[in-house]
């Protein structure tokens, strides 16, 4: 590109210039050709005191800048540096406005040229990359970027990546430029001219576009890969002894190690689906599992020519499955395999839906940038899977229009050849495996047009999950913001959404002197709907702040719907519910008569208008299932349970309504066990005091007939770990919570400055990690240690963690979903606390049905349901640890009811056994330090 380029990045003393933060370090990076030809930075003199956060985050400090010269002096040579350029930056309305003001106030014009944000370029470049931060793109593109929030690295890095951006966007093929273009004029940035100056450069040039890109309608696409056509009929016999399995495997791995647990599992398996028999297997960490019954599956699938289902709980395991453990199965194995990844219908793209929204009028920012996005994303994706996209709230709102439904008109064959649902369909109906989620594999069971081809066989890995999964799955769940959506999408007349343009079809089609149905009338109706979805949601929230009110201090919560309750709040309740169904079927109602005059008009439709009326049929669709959702919420009289969640601080806003039976043994025993051959469970945390009693009573097994396999960790624990218990911190349940915070404070910063940080706290309520948090920042103890806090710290559990892996000293505090699927294995990870043994709160809904059921039938609630729940949890917790068997660490509970209860030894007796020691702080800070 002959265009000059000046990457500029900036260091602040705050981010708001009108109101007298600074600049105290600028750094620009000149880019002509192609190439970096000059750099320029310098510290700046802000003449005020740099605050502690910002000399913290840039390691910048006031005796650092006291000599640098004001910025007024370097203005004319920043103005000179940008002259006839293009302003680049990471971010660029925060370096621009500051840069502005200084400008001007050092009475130079300012900068009034075209700019660029790599934020932006990226976002639409890498539609599926992990984040946009600087460091994230510098680590996906393998950039040196030794000294984040220091000026002159972070321009010398946004340059490099500026630089390869561009490489990338002049790549593109021109029918994609061309759609960009057009859809960049509401972007923050001047990408449209730069975008018009490639066309008009490419212009000259004869295209050739790579084979693997075909345009189809104005779209560029990846070209779709044949489908799985199997030609073998060659008969391949399981490998039996271990001598023939340690020869298969060896073949796949360079330092191969026999692993004894693997091969019995393996066998196992194999063994489940030759007999039909459903098994449980616990496989301790490291022992393989994922191998362990993908081979004897590869198998028993090829042989039998049937497909096979291998269901996980996340996202996580299905893409390491598809994407690390299926290429190293085919190594291995004498014959092609086929897999494939199937999700809910939802999940993939309609292409056809896509192409008619390019040509809206006046997107709002998110919508122009997502299409943008997924521009690029076509020519990149094989699935069309909306989870390869890294979307913003707003993109996720577009995807509701443009995502895979069941068309009400017949759809364009040629779009349907292109088709991705109908493409993983398809390839599902010739895998071998076929791996998905617990959701879809219980959708199945409904027979809701499920995606999934008939199985008789299946592996359900995380299968500690199933039971939760199931209960969601037969229960509804409403919230009021998907709710105000919902109707949203609709719209009043004047809102110009779906029922303007319902009206503006009806007007088109229709004959003079034809009376048609009444808009006034269905307006009124989304009035009343509106209204009575802020009137529920309130009369919810009432309902629950009278209850809570009895429980000072605390601002969210669980409260049970109780079918006994015969509080006035409930009745009003009740009576909203009742209303609202009736206003939601005459909305239904009012809709379809429409419809159904433009059908009997029976006139030919644009496909803009066809497009237009599928997107109202599918609103309809979740209207049918809104309003089955409120019956069965309110109006039915079932034994599920009902509750309400609530933050007190919101109420409406974040107050979500649900409803989960108590037990899903006897519909999963007779919807699904009853209906499959050979189902294996399989999970690290299955068995309680090294028994499948609990599990297999909770999801619906027949012990007798089920088998059941335990197979220990090949790590040697009692080498590898050290467990430490405080005897000096306080009974948990004989303090207040400040109290306890306060005790475990003081430990934790000892424990940290000996373990020189690497450490994972893990809480059981939100509460105490926020005020443990504070505490620890108040001190000022651990001021050079990274603190990284769910709920606290932005980002997901993902980023959080590879976040806290990026920093030497860096502590990690996590409730609820940390206590498992986190992997920080080696030396990032070397101390694990368990602040509290995780038992369900007493008044936790589900908790309290649950027992109160076992009560009736003359059960122990705290033997039979408490106890082993809280010994999984901690299973789950326990394995955080030791990832690898080259793993050291150290463990410390601070709850002392492990040692000082009976029930204490059944929590020790289900994990690994582990030295233990007991003491006061300061002899097990000796431990630590002699261990690590």
């Amino acid at each position: 590109m002959q265009n000059k380029y000046v990457v500029v990045d900036l260091e602040t003393t705050g981010n708001i210039p009108k109101k007298g933060d600074k600049i105290i370090q600028f750094a620009a990076v000149v880019i002509e050709n192609g190439r970096i030809t000059d750099r320029f930075s310098s510290l700046i003199n802000p003449q005020k005191s740099i605050p502690l956060f910002i000399e913290e985050l840039t390691g910048l400090n006031d005796d650092m800048v006291k000599e640098a010269p004001l910025f007024a002096e370097i203005a004319e040579k920043v103005m000179s540096l940008l002259d006839g350029a293009y302003f680049v930056a990471h971010n660029v309305l925060f370096d621009l406005s500051f840069l502005q003001e200084e400008l001007i106030k050092s009475g130079q014009e300012g900068f009034f040229g075209p700019v660029l944000d790599t934020v932006e370029m990226a976002r639409i470049l890498y539609p599926t990359a992990d984040g946009y931060k600087l460091s994230d793109l510098a680590v996906r593109e393998n950039l040196n970027h030794d000294r984040p929030h220091q000026a002159d690295s972070d321009a010398e890095v946004t340059a490099e990546l500026f630089i390869i951006l561009l490489d990338r966007l002049t790549s593109l093929p021109m029918t994609t430029l061309k759609q960009l273009s057009h859809l960049s004029g509401g972007l923050k940035s001047d990408l449209q001219q730069l975008l018009d100056e490639i066309l008009v450069r490419k212009e000259d040039e004869i295209e050739k576009l790579p084979e693997w890109i075909e345009i189809f309608n104005e779209l560029a696409l990846k070209k779709h890969s044949n489908h799985f056509v199997s030609t073998d009929d060659k008969e391949y016999q399981y490998p039996v002894t271990e001598a023939e399995k340690i020869s298969l495997v060896s073949q796949a791995f360079e330092a191969f190690e026999k692993r004894t647990g693997q091969f019995v599992m393996m066998d196992t398996v194999y063994q489940a689906f030759q007999s039909e028999r459903h098994a449980v297997i616990e496989a301790g960490t490291g022992v393989g599992k994922s191998l362990g019954y993908l081979l004897p599956i590869a198998y028993y699938s090829r042989q039998n020519r049937l497909p096979v289902v291998v269901s996980t709980h996340t996202i996580h395991l299905q893409e390491q499955i598809l994407r690390k453990e299926i290429p190293l199965l085919t190594k291995l194995l004498p014959f092609i395999l086929h897999s494939v990844l199937l999700k809910g219908r939802s999940h993939y793209i309609s292409l056809e839906k896509f192409h008619q929204t390019l040509s809206d009028d006046n997107d709002n920012y998110d919508t122009g940038l997502t299409k943008m996005q997924i521009l690029v994303w076509l020519i990149e994706t094989e699935t069309g899977d909306r989870d390869e996209l890294n979307l913003s709230s707003g993109g996720q709102i577009f995807w509701n229009k443009i995502k895979n439904e069941p068309a009400f008109f017949s759809q364009n064959p040629a779009w349907q050849e292109r088709d991705f649902y109908i493409k993983a369909k398809r390839n599902a109906q010739a895998a071998d495996i076929i791996i998905t989620n617990h959701s879809l594999l219980l959708s199945d069971i409904k027979g809701e047009g499920s995606i999934l081809p008939e199985f008789s066989y299946a592996i359900i890995d995380e299968g500690h999950h199933f039971e939760k999964a199931a209960s969601q799955f037969f229960g509804h769940t409403l919230d009021y913001l998907s709710t105000r959506l919902l109707l949203s999408q609709f719209g009043l007349y004047d809102q110009k959404q779906l029922f303007y343009e319902m009206e503006k079809i009806i007007a088109s089609v229709t004959q003079k002197h034809v009376v048609v149905p009444s808009m006034a009338k269905l307006n009124q109706l989304i009035v009343d709907l509106t209204f009575e979805t802020d009137e529920l949601f309130q009369l919810i929230a009432s309902f629950a702040r009278a209850i809570m009110s009895n429980k000072k201090g605390i601002n969210r919560g669980k409260v049970r719907f109780a079918p006994d309750d015969e509080a006035k709040e409930k009745k009003a309740v009740v009576h909203s519910a009742e209303r609202f169904v009736f206003l939601l079927k005459d909305l239904h109602s009012e809709i379809m008569e429409r419809l159904e005059w433009v059908k009997k008009e029976r006139v030919s439709l644009s496909r803009l208008h066809e497009s237009k009326l599928e997107e109202i049929l599918s609103f309809l669709n979740d209207v049918i299932e809104l309003r089955n959702t409120v019956i069965n919420s309110f109006l039915k009289i079932t034994n599920d349970v009902k509750w309400i969640e609530i933050d007190i601080r919101s109420p409406q806003n974040v107050t979500t309504f649900i409803v989960q039976p108590t037990s899903v043994a006897g519909k999963l025993q007779e919807q699904f066990f009853q209906q499959k051959k050979a189902v294996v469970f399989t999970s690290a945390t299955l068995t309680v005091n090294k028994s499948f009693d609990y599990f297999i009573n909770e999801i619906g097994l027949v012990p007798d007939s089920t088998l059941q396999l335990n197979i220990p960790s090949p790590f040697e624990y009692n080498q590898q770990v050290q467990l430490l218990i405080p005897e000096d911190l306080p009974e948990i349940n004989t303090v207040s919570l400040d109290d306890y915070v306060i005790s475990i404070t003081e430990h934790i910063i000892t424990i940290a400055e000996a373990t020189k940080g690497r450490m994972l706290l893990l809480f059981t309520a939100y509460d105490m990690l926020k005020k443990t948090y504070e505490l620890i920042k108040e001190s000022g103890f651990l001021h050079d240690y990274a603190m990284i806090a769910q709920g606290i710290t932005s980002g997901s559990r993902t980023r959080l963690t590879r976040n806290f892996q990026r920093y030497d000293k860096a502590i990690l505090l996590g409730t609820s979903s940390f206590w498992e699927g986190v992997d920080i294995p080696g030396e990032d990870l070397s101390c694990l606390v368990i602040v509290r043994l995780p038992f369900s709160p007493p008044d936790d809904p589900l908790t309290e049905a649950k027992c109160k059921l076992i009560e009736k039938r003359g059960g122990n609630p705290f033997s039979e349901y408490s106890l082993p729940e809280a010994i999984l949890r901690f299973k789950q917790g326990f394995g955080r640890l030791i990832r690898t068997e080259n793993d050291r660490g150290i463990i410390v509970v601070f709850d002392k009811r492990i040692v000082t209860t009976k029930y204490g030894k059944a929590f020790l007796k289900s994990i690994p056994s582990v030295p233990i020691k007991r003491g006061k702080m300061d002899e097990l800070v000796e431990i630590i330090n002699s261990w690590l």
